[in-house]
């Protein structure tokens, strides 16, 4: 990518690949994000990437990713293990109406987290500085981290903290396939493959849900979506790669079982 470009045009170039709507002043809370990460980074080690552009796609735009699982509308969700913020800021930036609770049990982070929820002036943003196993009476609709634990070790941590019909999500890398091949059959979820934005490097978004499946065959459907589509209300998606009717165009409909409403 051309040095020339600004924070500003990499972050925009990047949620148009992602065909989010923005505003100048969500953009405007990335780059103060940006400049205190950076500012506190130097006495906290919060993150290891260092250059303006890594930090804009490999953190900003990575966590953004989730969104591609999240259903529109007034939800809760906890991100488990935020660290720096991430998944969680920047989904709140670009989802406001997300009540968000971000878990992290080092003082320092914590501290950092509700630094940047005062200076970009979150709502409905709370910091619970405690381990994700000590945490109860609070449920959510969806828990999600950010590679932090493997499929198994997040779903017996944090599936208690779900409402009856809520979700684990979860970013992993390149080795799904073999982390899935051990636990097949024991839970039901399902797996999007998707391109970071401005590069050529794929994710595996992953969506658990909180009860085993029955029937083994039935557990487990893996995707792809390349460049990512948009969560735009009111239009219809279908993720069925080998349908000769998504071939020939087709959006998907209702009672097919390939299609997924955007409401």
């Amino acid at each position: 990518m051309s040095g020339s470009l600004s924070i500003e045009s990499i972050l925009i170039k990047g949620l148009k690949e992602l065909s989010l709507p923005y505003n100048m002043e969500q953009i405007q809370a990335f780059r103060i994000y940006l400049e205190e990460l950076k500012k506190w980074n130097k006495a906290y080690n919060l993150t290891s990437i260092k250059k303006d552009e890594d930090i804009i796609i490999k953190h900003f735009l990575d966590s953004l990713l989730y969104l591609h699982a999240i259903p529109e509308g007034r939800i809760e969700i906890m991100d488990v293990g935020s660290g720096a913020g991430f998944p969680g800021i920047p989904l709140k930036i670009m989802r406001p109406d997300i009540k968000l609770y971000l878990i992290e049990p080092s003082r320092k982070k914590a501290g950092f987290l509700m630094h940047m929820i005062k200076t970009l002036r979150l709502i409905d943003t709370e910091v619970i500085e405690k381990r994700i196993e000590v945490i109860s009476g609070l449920k959510v609709d969806i828990a999600l981290t950010r590679a932090l634990f493997d499929i198994k070790d997040f779903y017996e941590k944090a599936h208690h903290l779900l409402k009856e019909d809520g979700r684990l999500i979860m970013s992993k890398g390149p080795g799904i396939r073999e982390e899935i091949e051990r636990i097949e059959g024991r839970y039901r979820f399902e797996v999007h493959k998707i391109r970071l934005p401005l590069t050529e490097i794929y994710r595996n978004i992953v969506i658990i849900y909180p009860e085993p499946s029955s029937d083994p065959s039935a557990s487990y459907s893996m995707t792809e979506t390349s460049p990512p589509q948009s969560r735009v209300r009111g239009v219809n998606i279908c993720f069925n790669l080998e349908c000769r009717l998504r071939k020939a165009g087709c959006r998907g409909f209702e009672g097919c079982p390939g299609f997924k409403a955007r409401a």
